[in-house]
Order: structure tokens, then C-alpha cells, then sequence
């Protein structure tokens, strides 16, 4: 569902159209390119395409499994630093990470399924918000990192 199909929907109908269009778009960034393509550094930093979808993973685990679900960053096996989302293992490819995306967007939709927007959640660190804060938080990090993954793509597929 595309978040033109909700105009008049209500609010959280719209937040998880535009949630999941973001979802949807970051893995097509991948799409008809290589493994060595996807890792290729073409800024200073250790960002690459592949490296964001892995970021947005940790990320999306972050807000719905540790804020929203109560669950530590060391009891989900996860590194507490976001950097450190970003640096790709040699085992990781397009295929293993685009399913941990897959599995991330779907355990943080089964947690947030049937929360009001309301709903004040306590597991982050810094302290409590509500699940609409945590909806607008996720969807600021997909618009800021899609921007970068499209410029990256758009790079790759000028050489």
C-alpha cells in the first residue's frame, strides 16, 4: 500500500504506509547490482549500500525490539554502537541481509501490532516516549538514509 492510497486514513494506517514504502525502497536500492557493488566505498566514510541496509536492521531493532519490546541490546545479541551497524562481516551478502531486514521489519511489526500510538515505552536507554515518537524516529532515519543509498546507486551505476 503506497502512502498515497491513505490520505484520509487515520494516523497509524498512514505512519506504516509510509514506514513500509521506506522498508521496500532501502532493499530495491540493491537490486540488479553486485555483491561488490553493494560494498563498494564511494565516500570517505564506511558507509556503502550494503552497509546501510545492515544500519537500518540494527536500527529498526532498536526502536521496536529494545524501546518498544524491553529487551537489552545485549540480550538480543546486538552491538550497542550504532557505527559499528554500518561495518559489513566477509560472510554478510545482499541475500543474508536483506532477509535480517525482512525479519526486523516483521518482528517490529508484530510488536507494535495492537499498541495505540499513546502508548508510553520504556526500554530505551535515554528514557520513555511514546510509540508515535518511535514511529517518527524510524521513519527520520529511512528518509535520511534513503537519500544517501540513492546517491550511492546513482553513483554505482554511472561508473
Amino acid at each position: 500500500m503506497s502512502s498515497f492510497d491513505v490520505l484520509l486514513d487515520d494516523e497509524r494506517t498512514q505512519l506504516e504506509a509510509f514506514l513500509e514504502e521506506h522498508r521496500s525502497a532501502i532493499e530495491a536500492t540493491l537490486d540488479g547490482l553486485t555483491e561488490e557493488q553493494v560494498r563498494r566505498r564511494l565516500v570517505p566514510s564506511a558507509t556503502t549500500l550494503l552497509g546501510l541496509l545492515k544500519h537500518l536492521t540494527w536500527m529498526q531493532r532498536v526502536w521496536f525490539e529494545e524501546c518498544v519490546g524491553g529487551k537489552s541490546r545485549r540480550e538480543l545479541g546486538m552491538g550497542q554502537n550504532p557505527d559499528g551497524s554500518f561495518r559489513l562481516a566477509d560472510d554478510e551478502t545482499i541475500a543474508s541481509l536483506t532477509a535480517a531486514h525482512q525479519q526486523a521489519c516483521a518482528t517490529a511489526r508484530e510488536i507494535a501490532a495492537g499498541l495505540p500510538l499513546d502508548t508510553v515505552v520504556t526500554g530505551h536507554p535515554r528514557g520513555p516516549r511514546t510509540l508515535r515518537w518511535v514511529y517518527l524516529q524510524v521513519l527520520r532515519e529511512f528518509a535520511q538514509h534513503r537519500g544517501h543509498a540513492d546517491i550511492l546507486r546513482e553513483q554505482l551505476l554511472a561508473e
